[in-house]
């Protein structure tokens, strides 16, 4: 096997960190970068220098403030949320139910921003959390208007389940997809937990191609998704146009 390189053996640090594991140990960050302890040391130490790690009185690790400070740099991270907030909040105050914002990276969709009422349906996301395309709203939404060979591919792979009106067959994902085409919204019902259903759009950044999606995630017992539809619309049509981007003259 080949051996690391040196930006390599530090990124395995920080990927040793992640919604599963935000503390850890020297001897747990050495065991789950694959690096000798000897290896491990010398690198925590220069990142907890630098401050993309902090260590805390028991001796454990945490991510540092500094890589916030970087991230925040991020056009598709903190910025695009100032920019949607105001949409999300509304939408919010229209629904009181759980609002998200999603990026897509790679095959899988990252959560950037949630807003949730004490009353709203339980979810299991959280910002900074990633799940596949195709098991939910914002994913299917993003996926919708990615590049075809991308779908394609994607379509191909095995297609993860989590509950039993998860979608995993290649041609229902396919239609799917089209049907958010055309569409413009995306309802992905009981996909992730068999009581909760969820509405998309996606949102389009000054050049016209999708940047991102925001949904509402509610009660799959009593949704109401025609009056969904258009609120989640509007959210994501107003997010769009503060990105610059301009609708066609019909």
């Amino acid at each position: 096997m080949t051996a690391l390189s040196a930006p390599e053996r530090l990124l395995a640090v920080l990927a040793a960190f992640d919604h599963g594991h935000p503390a850890l140990s020297l001897t747990d960050i050495s065991r789950r970068a694959g690096l000798t302890l000897t290896t491990a040391h010398r690198l925590v130490g220069a990142l907890t220098e630098w401050g993309a790690l902090e260590r805390d009185e028991d001796g454990v690790y945490h991510v540092g403030l500094r890589l916030w400070e970087v991230a925040a740099l991020a056009p598709r991270g903190l910025a695009l949320r100032q920019i949607a907030l105001p949409y999300l909040e509304d939408l919010y105050e229209a629904t009181h139910e759980n609002v998200q914002l999603a990026v897509r990276d790679g095959s899988e969709v990252v959560y950037i921003e949630w807003i949730s009422g004490r009353s709203a349906v339980g979810v299991r996301i959280q910002v900074g959390a990633r799940w596949p395309l195709h098991a939910t709203g914002v994913g299917l939404a993003l996926l919708a208007h990615g590049d075809p060979a991308f779908q394609e591919a994607y379509c191909e792979r095995p297609l993860a389940a989590f509950t039993p009106y998860t979608v995993t067959d290649p041609a229902r994902l396919r239609r799917a997809l089209a049907e958010v085409r055309h569409s413009g919204v995306a309802v992905s019902s009981r996909q992730v937990t068999d009581d909760a259903l969820s509405v998309a759009a996606p949102v389009r950044g000054a050049g016209g191609s999708v940047v991102a999606a925001v949904s509402v995630v509610v009660p799959q017992v009593d949704a109401q998704v025609p009056v969904l539809i258009p609120a989640v619309r509007l959210a994501a049509r107003g997010i769009s146009r503060a990105l610059g981007w301009q609708p066609e003259p019909r």
